[in-house]
């Protein structure tokens, strides 16, 4: 992964999301998924800007399904954002980066 961005898997799922001692912002996203990459760049940018303020990971839903079945995604991309291990937000589809950074703000 590139810059700050953290790829989670179910067998670090706990340590880098639930255990995390500052805000996670997770990616939901897959390989074939056009939407994604729209906003990969996006997310990317993010990371960076807020790096050490909150976590960035991104979790291929192919790969590791148990977790976004656990947490009722439905549609790619989906960004869950989570404070102490607990969800706090979601934001569904390819949308512009201030509403990405407004859900953001108020997690911080």
């Amino acid at each position: 992964m590139a810059g700050n961005l953290v790829e989670l898997t179910v067998a670090n799922w706990d340590e880098e999301v639930v255990k995390s001692d500052i805000p996670v912002i997770v990616d939901f996203w897959a390989a074939w998924c056009g939407p994604c990459h729209a906003i990969a760049p996006i997310f990317e940018e993010l990371s960076n800007e807020y790096a050490g303020q909150a976590k960035f990971g991104k979790l291929d839903v192919d790969s590791h399904g148990e977790i976004a079945g656990r947490y009722g995604i439905h549609s790619i991309p989906t960004l869950l954002l989570l404070k102490d291990g607990e969800l706090a937000d979601r934001v569904i589809g390819a949308v512009p980066k201030p509403m990405i950074e407004d859900a953001l703000k108020k997690l911080l």
